[in-house]
């Protein structure tokens, strides 16, 4: 893991100040984005992801123009390092941004801006990076990708959201909490799971509950939906069912 910290001075007004966790999971290929932040809805333009291409998060003084424009170099064949290069370097404001993700081969990359507001910084693994700014403290990344290594033996989406927390209980964003966010994108271009809590007193527990709600209610039912390879998906009652029931007996792999 490679950590890069640092402490810049900017003006500290309400912004999208916020730290995040971007994964791609090596078994299935899927990729994944976690996000907490003070400020309302954080998930609405923070996280963005393309089946077989890439992933990031864009925040601090968010320029959301850089999650298509990334995500459209790493198509062509870009590096996620190339990529972030590009659309920093082209934006003029530039010295507030933080962008950091993963690209299709697990290569993962971090931008932090030299205005980004104290506390600010990132730290880069194998197929993951988590960055951050206004934050309580570098233990909030230091411990957000401690839990990610840790976390090694858990599914995709737990070891995300469990990721997350270990960053909220290191202090998270040092003016409060709000809001926070979990999207998974498998091989299709519909998103797997999608879950916010845009307004909330304890937002990262409670996605982590709603977390398990969907994986037990929701996600049995995905499971039978249309794909690429599948156009029909599973529409037979009595199929639908058997699917639906192969899932449930399965869930303890998915928790």
């Amino acid at each position: 893991v490679r950590l890069q910290l640092a402490a810049n001075d900017a003006p500290s007004y309400a912004v999208a100040m916020t730290w995040s966790i971007v994964a791609k999971d090596a078994a299935s290929g899927a990729f994944g984005v976690a996000v907490a932040s003070k400020v309302l809805a954080v998930g609405a333009i923070c996280p963005w992801l393309e089946a077989g291409t890439g992933a990031l998060s864009t925040q601090s003084y968010t320029n959301p123009l850089y999650g298509p424009d990334v995500l459209a170099k790493l198509a062509v064949g870009d590096s996620i390092e190339a990529a972030i290069g590009a659309v920093t370097s082209a934006d003029e404001g530039r010295a507030f941004r933080q962008v950091h993700g993963v690209d299709a081969r697990g290569n993962a990359f971090a931008y932090t801006g030299a205005s980004c507001v104290d506390w600010n910084g990132h730290a880069l693994g194998e197929g993951v990076s988590v960055a951050g700014n206004m934050l309580a403290g570098p233990a909030v990344v230091a411990e957000t990708m401690k839990a990610w290594v840790n976390g090694w033996e858990k599914p995709f989406a737990r070891r995300l959201m469990d990721a997350l927390a270990a960053g909220e209980a290191a202090g998270g964003d040092k003016r409060g909490k709000q809001s926070a966010a979990i999207r998974i994108l498998k091989a299709e271009q519909w998103l797997w799971i999608d879950l916010r809590i845009d307004d909330a007193a304890e937002p990262v527990r409670d996605l982590s509950r709603m977390l398990d709600t969907f994986l037990a209610e929701r996600a049995p039912y995905y499971v039978t939906l249309a794909t690429r390879n599948n156009p029909a998906g599973v529409y037979d009652p009595a199929e639908r069912e058997a699917y639906q029931a192969g899932y449930r007996k399965a869930l303890g792999e998915e928790r």
